[in-house]
């Protein structure tokens, strides 16, 4: 654990001038106030104010005074800015101005569902997610960087070198890197962080994503995490590998089961299956979202389980002998646009409920889902899920699971939020209407 006075070391060895203070608003972007090295201090002890009216999904403006406050394991310096009077970044938790957690704050959000966890006796939610971006050429036009494909190695190009140095950014920052390669789409691209406790992990999802938007800047090309920037293209997914551990044991594994899963995992399965349409507008947050949610380019629309098959909602990757450790579910829906803090407590909430209730899990369904008709699907017992915001709203909406995670405060902004964009949306004239219509009618 470091402390305040190692803080404050570092920053005197290491020329840190400024420090900057961030947390997420609730629909996950990154907010960022700057502090002096002569602050830092009081900021680690009091925390720093600032208007919370103002951020979206948090408070009213009679009410707005919030505290943004330092997590002292979050400090480490930000490697794409000088490193003469060097810049450094702390992740803060929200809280009211008499020092209780902030509800709103999407961080706490997360915090508390931890805490039911560990109520229920499990020590760790450890989660590995797999975020998908593209590079282009501007923030202005969507031109592609290069045209490669799923692992192409294609001879020195900008996207590989973009690839090279934002490792080894996320390197100094403290960030584990297991690998990166370029995705199925064209100028899409994944680099896949070691997996951890979630907590640490929603923040580094965070910091990953900065990390990637600064070094593409700083090579003059720009970086999203768009879900579907390009019509008939893959969309950008965040496959989120997960287990809970009680100490240092998988409590996922069984060896004497056919798949390996002890009856938590099956349980937790089965829960996150039984509440996906609840969770889903959490998971893939934006009207954009669902345009990567549809049949045919990997992306999971039937609520469905498997071992291989890469068209279920959830797959279980293969038990490899001496690796109990590694026995996990991978959850494919979510998408990597989204509020990392509120997607990981979606998910193990559901996943605890699934055990709270003993969910039954249904048989795997090793076949390709996208070649069965509707009919046999049905057959099957197959739902899917929500195809727009809307409708996922709807489910959102009448949900107590999502409540329950979220707190009444903002689960409520929240569901306001996306009507609002819903509506939005609906009220606009798009290029797709004016050249189908606009010729004929």
């Amino acid at each position: 654990m470091i402390t305040k006075d190692d803080i404050l070391e570092q920053v005197q060895e290491k020329d840190v001038e400024f420090i900057r203070l961030w947390f997420t608003d609730l629909n996950g972007i990154l907010k960022s106030f700057a502090i002096t090295n002569e602050e830092l201090e009081n900021a680690m002890e009091r925390g720093m104010g600032f208007d919370g009216s103002s951020i979206t999904g948090f408070q009213d403006i009679e009410e707005s005074d919030m505290i943004a406050m330092p997590d002292l394991d979050t400090f480490t310096i930000l490697p794409w800015r000088p490193q003469e009077k060097a810049v450094a970044r702390m992740i803060c938790d929200v809280l009211q101005p008499g020092g209780d957690p902030y509800e709103g704050d999407p961080r706490y959000v997360l915090k508390r569902a931890l805490a039911k966890m560990e109520k229920m006796g499990f020590d760790h939610f450890y989660v590995g997610p797999e975020l998908e971006y593209f590079y282009f050429k501007s923030s202005q036009n969507p031109e592609p960087l290069d045209h490669g494909g799923y692992f192409d190695l294609t001879p020195l190009d900008l996207a590989s070198d973009l690839r090279r140095d934002t490792v080894l950014a996320l390197k100094k920052l403290g960030i584990r890197v297991e690998y990166s390669h370029h995705e199925a789409a064209t100028s899409q691209h994944e680099i896949d962080m070691r997996y951890d406790d979630a907590l640490k992990m929603a923040d580094n999802m965070v910091t990953y994503r900065l990390a990637v938007k600064e070094i593409a800047a700083k090579n003059g090309v720009y970086a999203t995490f768009m879900p579907k920037p390009i019509f008939g293209e893959y969309g950008s997914g965040m496959h989120t590998h997960q287990s809970l551990f009680k100490g240092d044991k998988n409590v996922f594994f069984d060896t004497d089961d056919q798949f390996h899963l002890s009856p938590y995992a099956k349980a937790y399965l089965g829960g996150v299956l039984k509440y996906s349409k609840d969770i889903i507008s959490i998971l893939a947050p934006w009207i954009n979202s669902y345009k990567r949610l549809v049949p045919g380019y990997e992306a999971p629309v039937y609520i469905a389980w498997s071992r291989n098959n890469r068209s279920a909602l959830i797959r279980v990757p293969q038990y490899q002998v001496g690796r109990e450790y590694a026995t996990r579910i991978e959850v494919r829906c979510p998408d990597p646009s989204g509020n990392p803090y509120l997607q990981l407590a979606v998910m193990l909430t559901a996943g605890l409920k699934g055990i709270e209730e003993k969910c039954k899990l249904p048989e795997p369904m090793e076949l390709n889902l996208y070649e069965l008709n509707e009919k046999e699907r049905k057959e099957k017992g197959i739902e899917t899920l929500p195809s727009t915001l809307e409708e996922a709203i709807w489910y959102a909406e009448k949900s107590e699971i999502v409540k329950e995670t979220l707190g009444p405060h903002s689960f409520q902004r929240f569901i306001t939020l996306k009507k609002n964009e819903c509506e939005e949306f609906n009220r606009q004239v798009t290029d797709y209407e004016l050249k189908k219509y606009y010729p004929v009618l």
